[in-house]
């Protein structure tokens, strides 16, 4: 992640030679977990979220710590007697990074730093390290840069070595006796405003773009991290999108077409995976990434149901949204993985525990179709089909209808028009409104595409009547019941 060029130099002579752009550079660390009441954490495996997101830093993990308290030790987070079986531990591993997977305020990192003589990486630094590293397009390196340098300025004494110096008047950059830091942080503060003004710029390009995709049907996949989004909308589209299996393998923002049998096109959006204690400045950086989900039409939170913390995840990703202004209990739940789910009790219970759930298998393609008629139902509900009958040269409605809605076939005669259209809901009244000589010749749910005889509200209504019939993914290890209609699948471990 690069700095403007004025800050170039006074990161270069400020920086601890240990720690460049806050960016994980050492191979060896000890990884330590300060467990806490009511932590949203695997109790069974406190350290396995951590230790992916090391592996995915580049971080070989040579030994770890855990240690259960009521609040954090506020001068160095982990007790007294932990401390010193952490030095230890560290001698003994030839560790030359402690990677915590608690926030440390900057006086512990301080105090850690000084006593065991190793780089102190939180996990939001961790996080930051890796939102660097993945950042490909130029609003994302923006952004990851904008919540470095806002958690870097509360950490200037921490990070860089020279703070006790003070210097004279120079120029436009501080009067006589004012020490280094005020340098140093009025250097961070210009460089957050030049971030952020430029980051504007790109919203407002942005707010057009999706502005623009309005009058089209949108549905957006949100989720944890590494839940399988970006497999799944690969498998949904077929686009050649980019799939790992590594925390935060996707942080911008991709649209594909996606085609719904009885529907028709919708576009669907893959957006960065959420995780726990995602640093607030993150968040705040990617709002506008965002903005897909905040104005889709239908909200697809696909959770990885073959994790133990599947339920603390799903906690997690509706914190993030209502954050940022999003109710996530109205997404369509996907439980994705549900091959590799060793127990079928385990989606029941969550199914059982949230209504709006589908089981899919985004690595074997299963699941799709009640997924598919999930969603047509939600859009189906949301827009209106419209056969209107207008003059041939109303170029109002035209514009209209491009700006607002979607107009599938038009027909002209010498004086007439006749237009077949999909509205949302919303701007069927403004549309009598602004347009009362219009005409129109029929008005039914736009749920109707290749079968008109069937629509999608009607073929909904016979999945919830015979929801029994519909497949239902099955555990690994477990056999599925007899049904005569359905030619049963095995399972496969992934």
């Amino acid at each position: 992640m690069g700095f403007c060029p004025f800050t170039q130099e006074a990161c270069r002579r400020l920086s601890d030679p240990k720690r460049v752009d806050l960016k994980v550079k050492q191979k060896r660390a000890v990884l330590v977990a300060v467990v806490l009441p009511g932590d949203q954490r695997d109790l069974a495996d406190p350290l396995d979220e951590l230790r992916g997101l090391a592996k995915t830093a580049g971080v070989k993990c040579v030994a770890q710590l855990v240690q259960n308290r009521f609040a954090p030790d506020p001068r160095s987070c982990v007790g007294k007697g932990k401390l010193e079986e952490l030095k230890l531990l560290v001698e003994g591993s030839e560790a030359d990074t402690i990677l915590f997977d608690n926030n440390l305020s900057p006086g512990q990192a301080r105090v850690l730093e000084k006593e065991l003589g190793k780089v102190i990486v939180d996990r939001s630094e961790l996080i930051l390290s890796i939102f660097a590293e993945h950042a490909r397009t130029h609003e994302a390196q923006l952004q990851v840069e904008l919540a470095q340098q806002l958690y870097m300025r509360t950490r200037l004494k921490r990070l860089w070595t020279h703070l006790e110096r003070t210097e004279g008047a120079t120029g436009s950059t501080g009067g006589p006796g004012e020490q280094q830091i005020e340098i140093d942080r009025r250097l961070v503060d210009t460089r957050v405003a030049e971030l952020r003004s430029r980051l504007k710029e790109l919203e407002q390009r942005r707010e057009r773009q999706v502005a623009q995709r309005r009058s089209q049907l949108t549905v957006s996949l949100v989720g944890y991290t590494n839940a399988g989004k970006s497999t799944l909308m690969r498998a949904l589209t077929g686009a050649d999108v980019y799939v790992a299996d590594q925390l935060f393998a996707t942080l911008d923002t991709r649209t594909r077409v996606w085609t719904i049998p009885h529907l028709g096109k919708v576009l669907l959006s893959d957006t960065v995976g959420f995780i726990r204690d995602l640093p607030h400045n993150l968040v705040a950086s990617f709002r506008s990434t965002l903005e897909e989900a905040r104005h889709c039409d239908v909200l697809l939170h696909v959770v990885d149901a073959s994790s133990p913390s599947a339920e603390q995840q799903i906690r997690t990703v509706n914190e993030v949204l209502e954050e940022i202004g999003i109710d996530g209990s109205q997404a369509i739940l996907v439980l994705n993985k549900a091959d590799a789910v060793p127990d079928r009790s385990i989606l029941d219970a969550l199914r059982a525990n949230h209504a709006s759930a589908v089981s899919v298998s985004a690595l074997e393609r299963r699941g799709f179709e009640q997924l598919e008629r999930l969603v047509a139902e939600r859009l189906g509900n949301g827009f209106v089909e419209l056969r209107l009958t207008t003059t041939a040269g109303d170029g109002r409605l035209f514009a209209f209808l491009a700006r607002h809605g979607e107009v599938l076939h038009q027909e002209f005669t010498a004086e007439k028009a006749e237009i077949h259209c999909r509205l949302p809901r919303r701007y069927q009244m403004e549309l009598s409104r602004q347009f009362p000589d219009v005409q129109v010749a029929s008005d039914f749910p736009a749920d109707i595409d290749a079968a008109p005889a069937t629509t999608v509200g009607d073929a909904a209504d016979a999945t919830c009547d015979a929801n029994a019939a519909v497949t239902e993914l099955v555990p690994v290890g477990e056999t599925p019941a007899a049904d005569p209609t359905v030619e049963p699948t095995p399972a496969v471990a992934s």
